[in-house]
């Protein structure tokens, strides 16, 4: 089984990121990855791509655990597709950086730990579950002709988070240790020294190690990058590339300081900042510096708000870089305040609100890789087979959507829904069904005449019509 003509050029692509033998058996389970209705477990893929009889089964699982190749190898090719089929050549390309959590079982599972999971949380209970954390990088573009409200972002980077509890969980112990350590009660935990040593990053640090890689594959490009809290801190802000800028949250709280003064000339070190500012709520209530009212619709923001705006030192953040700092309430009183800072001054505001406002598609995103393309369902346990089986769902995500570009959004059909008669604009669901239809479709027209092959390949539909499970 072969995907469509028109998604067999992408992996064309891919011939240089792969040795000759790897290449076949990468499109063949990336193929059964898209076909694949069940759980994305390796003997699915080879089942749902139809190579039961094509070469030994247990060379697909080699493929993830043994054999020579590069994840980041992989997502640079992708990213080079995605950034020069969407991105226009003399726009600033969108980054966004965030992690999600992929829920595991097993003690034994290389990676897995204890993470902090949204999903049962709530603001007062914050809960943890068992799993893989994976800090994710994303191209977001929007404004694309076939869904213009709508922004799609875009995997190119991948990096496992591993915690302090994974980085000793299943090494054996030393005897003559376990034995002089067995008459204390409680053994002390990981220092952060000592968990550095061992190689352990921390989600920001990942966060910088994808963002300069990303900049370096892209050095005459400027760059973007949008996160949360935890990626707008000093950790991630004081370490951007050259052709990096950031947008991010500020805390309520924040200590702001005007610019440090010119060197007096007098002896002793010179000032690294200015005067304390007043706080943000003062300086936002202050009657003196009047608020402006901006109007914004557009995928992730619509709202009526009011903001004011300065140039300040952030100092715990950007040390002596200046910032700009802006504070944002929204008119009808639903969203409350808050506080952006962006490390690019010369950028409008309703910029910075809208490209920060498109960070929201990275969540819709790790939505659709989870419920779609089984980003949670890989069921490896050795190091290398765990860092480089999941990725490749959203490796897929991201081709998915260029080849939808390409070609798909002019094959695109959506069911009639009596209830839903006003639907225009195609979701990731719509791109996927299209690009499995298509096949069974080309497959079909393929074997006219030929009634063997036409009944092989009906059989082989009506068991992806059966599947349970």
């Amino acid at each position: 089984m072969e995907l469509c003509s028109s998604f067999r050029v992408l992996f064309e692509q891919f011939h240089p990121v792969f040795t000759p033998n790897c290449f076949p058996l990468w499109t063949t389970l990336m193929t059964g990855w898209v076909l694949s209705h069940r759980h994305r477990y390796v003997s699915d893929l080879i089942v749902s791509s139809g190579a039961t009889r094509e070469r030994d089964w247990s060379a697909f699982y080699r493929f993830f655990n043994r054999y020579k190749w590069s994840l980041d190898a992989v997502c640079r090719q992708v990213a080079r597709l995605v950034v020069g089929v969407l991105v226009p050549a003399d726009a600033v390309i969108l980054i966004a950086v965030d992690d999600t959590l992929c829920r595991k079982r097993g003690l034994g599972l290389f990676g897995a730990g204890m993470h902090h999971d949204p999903l049962i949380s709530s603001k007062g209970l914050k809960l943890v579950s068992w799993g893989h954390d994976w800090v994710v990088l994303c191209v977001v573009v929007s404004g694309l002709p076939w869904a213009p409200p709508i922004a799609f972002a875009l995997p190119v980077g991948f990096r496992l988070y591993v915690n302090r509890q994974g980085l000793t969980k299943g090494q054996k112990k030393d005897k003559r240790s376990s034995r002089k350590s067995s008459s204390k009660k409680k053994s002390s935990p990981m220092t952060a020294a000592q968990a550095r040593a061992a190689g352990h990053k921390t989600r920001p640090e990942l966060a910088v190690e994808l963002i300069s890689q990303f900049a370096a594959w892209f050095p005459e490009r400027r760059i973007v990058v949008v996160g949360d809290s935890l990626y707008s801190g000093k950790s991630v802000v004081q370490h951007l590339p050259g052709n990096v800028d950031l947008i991010g949250r500020a805390v309520s709280n924040a200590a702001l300081y005007a610019p440090a003064p010119k060197p007096t000339g007098k002896q002793g070190r010179p000032r690294k900042k200015g005067e304390r500012l007043p706080s943000i709520d003062e300086w936002a209530d202050d009657p003196r510096t009047p608020w402006t009212t901006l109007t914004i619709n557009q995928y992730g923001l619509r709202t009526t708000l009011r903001w004011k705006r300065r140039e300040a030192l952030y100092y715990g953040v950007g040390k002596d870089r200046l910032l700009s700092v802006i504070v944002v309430e929204d008119v009808e009183g639903k969203r409350g305040r808050h506080v952006f800072f962006c490390t690019n001054v010369n950028w409008p505001l309703p910029f910075i609100l809208q490209t920060f406002a498109l960070r929201w598609s990275i969540e819709v995103t790790f939505e659709n890789l989870k419920q779609l393309l089984g980003f949670s369902d890989a069921a490896n346990w050795k190091e290398r087979a765990v860092r480089r089986t999941a990725p490749m769902a959203g490796v897929l995500y991201s081709l998915i959507v260029v080849w939808f570009h390409q070609t798909g959004h002019k094959f695109v059909e959506f069911p009639h829904r009596p209830w839903y008669p006003q639907k225009e604009w195609p979701s990731f669901g719509d791109m996927l069904t299209t690009v499995r239809r298509l096949t069974f479709e080309e497959k079909l027209a393929g074997c006219r005449g030929d009634r063997s092959r036409e009944k092989t390949v009906i059989r082989q539909l009506t068991y992806f019509l059966t599947l349970a499970g």
